[in-house]
């Protein structure tokens, strides 16, 4: 490689300006600015394999493989939207980058879901208590999330308004870095409380089908709420599920995300490019070959919606 001379270099028309006269230079993309505590720092090296000091190289290596592999895949290549897929992958390029693929072709594959995604869309679900989220972490530092089924009435609206609701408010906790393990994000643990009998019975069916580390995070309490508070301490919780921090609040996350309209109309109701455009040249779903045709690749990875979380 030749070394650059010490001297500027100015073109014949701006060497004609004087300084004052000069356009002003593009503004340049903000960059990514990490905004963990030393602590998650720390956590990160040790869980996700995440050097600070590599951090941004690993990055712009993802971004390379995005553009080299899959360049007609409509993405953002932002540093911190990237960043998601490697510390969901700890890291690993080649699994973060089909994580990026699957989770596009998830979208695609789905339009009833994230067609017209934004808050707004979702107010009857807000508005029932389905969904909300708690105002304060648990011990590790997790958001809650909080789910009523019996707030749902089907006649009302279909159950897939509670699905984009629930994703909506997925993505919004996963703007702060510190609920990021990426997003697809890892859910540590689900607590289901007052569950029919019924539902016991069913769970013990598919339980041996779930992978084991997944299955170890379902925890069925039943009416037992002391159960319960051995994992989530009563501080965090509202009265409702026997904890000390008042009555159950939904109206707070609401006004959260439908303060976040304006983000998710640029994220999720642009116009989105034909299905060629996006997984022409993309890497298939796990498990199809790459001849496969997009119809039946959209439906494969629609079967695969845990993976893209």
């Amino acid at each position: 490689m030749s070394e650059e001379s010490d001297s500027p270099r100015t073109s014949p028309s701006a060497a004609s300006l004087s300084e004052n006269e000069l356009p002003p230079p593009p503004p340049e993309a903000p960059g990514y600015v990490c905004s963990l505590t030393e602590e998650l720092v720390t956590k990160a090296r040790e869980e996700l394999q995440e050097k600070p000091e590599w951090r941004l190289r690993d990055v712009q290596a993802l971004r390379d493989m995005v553009r080299k592999e899959c360049p007609n895949l409509s993405t953002s290549l932002d540093d911190a939207f990237l960043l998601r897929f490697l510390r969901a992958r700890k890291f690993d390029y080649d699994r973060a980058l089909q994580l990026l693929v699957n989770y596009h072709s998830c979208r695609r594959s789905w339009p009833e879901v994230f067609n017209n995604l934004k808050p707004s869309a979702v107010k009857d679900v807000l508005a029932s208590g389905f969904l909300t989220v708690l105002p304060h972490t648990d011990p590790r530092g997790c958001h809650i999330l909080c789910i009523r089924p019996d707030r749902w009435i089907p006649s009302n609206y279909p159950i897939t308004e509670n699905i984009r609701a629930i994703y909506l408010t997925l993505e919004k906790l996963i703007q702060s870095e510190e609920t990021q393990d990426g997003f697809p994000i890892r859910i540590k643990a689900v607590h289901v409380v007052n569950e029919p009998r019924i539902f016991k019975g069913i769970f013990a069916i598919i339980k041996p089908f779930l992978k084991e580390k997944i299955a170890n995070r379902f925890f069925l309490h039943g009416s037992d709420l002391n159960s319960l508070h051995t994992n989530l301490p009563r501080s965090i919780l509202p009265k409702e599920y026997g904890g000390t921090a008042g009555e159950l609040d939904t109206t707070a996350w609401n006004a959260v995300l439908l303060a976040s309209e304006e983000d998710f109309v640029r994220e999720f109701c642009q116009p989105v490019p034909i299905c060629d455009s996006i997984l022409g040249q993309a890497l298939p779903p796990e498990g199809l070959s790459s001849d496969a045709q997009c119809d039946d690749s959209l439906r494969a990875v629609k079967s695969q919606l845990y993976s893209c979380y």
